[in-house]
């Protein structure tokens, strides 16, 4: 009899482990899935339902970052995103990631209120992007401006010279693949770059005076490539407020309409969310090595991603 008794109780036991792991990979499960669901969805699971007003990060070096346009469309798509605020953090970068940019927040900006946030520094393409929002906040002591395009290229023909390397091409045409480091640059190439520059300056200098409450003599002005801090970036209309986010989504209220109880919901890049998926996880190894910041973020701290930009570039740097 003890020994039936026994394997009750042993049974018992065993039925009560069996239950508790079960739910515990349910619940397992359940966390893997919405994890999953949040990443692929670029972290807007759970909250995207209710009302609020949406920021999206704008930093480092801008270039074609189809998953910035493709997040900017999704909250000109979304009917629970009542306002956008762009915070911005950026030295600039390519003309055309600055002009893709712009084109995708203009397209936002016909359909929702969007408020654009200079944190350090809104300079070249980044201030670019700025501008194509219907509203601009700086700190006091933000950097602003630096409008103008320029193009950058090595000369290598000296150490060549004293490495006894010689290049030899053989090409269709005096300009083709020109400028070139490894040949000391004419004045014909000169002048092609330079126009084609000052086509690309001009685009620019239209864009502002298009956007911001000024005349074009008034643009051409400030479009000397100069910078200015926020409270001179006021006087000299590039902005329209001092302050923060919540001057931002002040002026949403006061002047669109919004309601003052909405929250601000961060939408993320994909891959963001999560200590062991994307970039999280660099992030992390980089923290427990005593970096900055690690992954691509890392890249910008150190300025090496500056290194690798093609084309016309509307960048500002000390």
């Amino acid at each position: 009899m003890s020994t039936r008794a026994d394997d009750l109780i042993d049974r018992r036991h065993l039925r009560r482990k069996l239950t508790f792991w079960r739910v515990a990979a349910i619940v397992i499960a359940a966390v893997g899935i919405v994890v999953a669901s949040a990443w692929i969805y670029g972290g807007e699971l759970g909250v995207t339902a209710a009302n609020h007003i949406a920021k999206v990060k704008i930093e480092g070096t801008i270039t074609e970052d189809d998953e910035l346009l493709e997040r900017l469309e999704k909250l000109r798509q979304s009917a629970s995103v009542k306002g956008v605020i762009l915070a911005i953090d950026s030295p600039g970068g390519t003309t055309a990631g600055g002009e893709a940019i712009f084109e995708a927040v203009r397209r936002l900006a016909a359909e929702k209120p969007v408020a654009a946030q200079v944190g350090t520094l809104a300079a070249s393409a980044g201030y670019m992007v700025a501008s194509a929002s219907d509203h601009i906040v700086a700190r006091q002591s933000s950097i602003v401006g630096s409008i103008g395009v320029l193009v950058q290229f090595p000369d290598i023909t000296g150490l060549m010279d004293k490495l006894g390397i010689k290049l030899e091409e053989i090409k269709s045409s005096p300009l083709k693949a020109e400028p070139s480091p490894f040949n000391p640059t004419s004045e014909e190439e000169r002048a092609m770059i330079r126009s084609m520059i000052l086509d690309s300056y001009d685009w620019f200098v239209d864009l502002v005076e298009e956007r911001r409450p000024l005349t074009k003599p008034e643009v051409m002005a400030l479009a000397d490539g100069s910078i200015f801090t926020g409270r001179q970036a006021l006087e000299r209309k590039l902005v329209d407020e001092l302050g923060g986010e919540n001057e931002a989504v002040g002026w949403m209220v006061k002047t669109k309409g919004v309601a003052a109880d909405l929250k601000v919901v961060e939408w993320k890049a994909k891959g963001s969310g999560g200590l062991f998926l994307g970039s999280s996880l660099a992030q992390a190894v980089g923290q427990a090595l005593g970096l900055p910041r690690a992954g691509a973020d890392f890249m910008r701290e150190i300025g090496a991603d500056r290194l690798f930009l093609d084309g016309l570039v509307s960048l500002w740097h000390p």
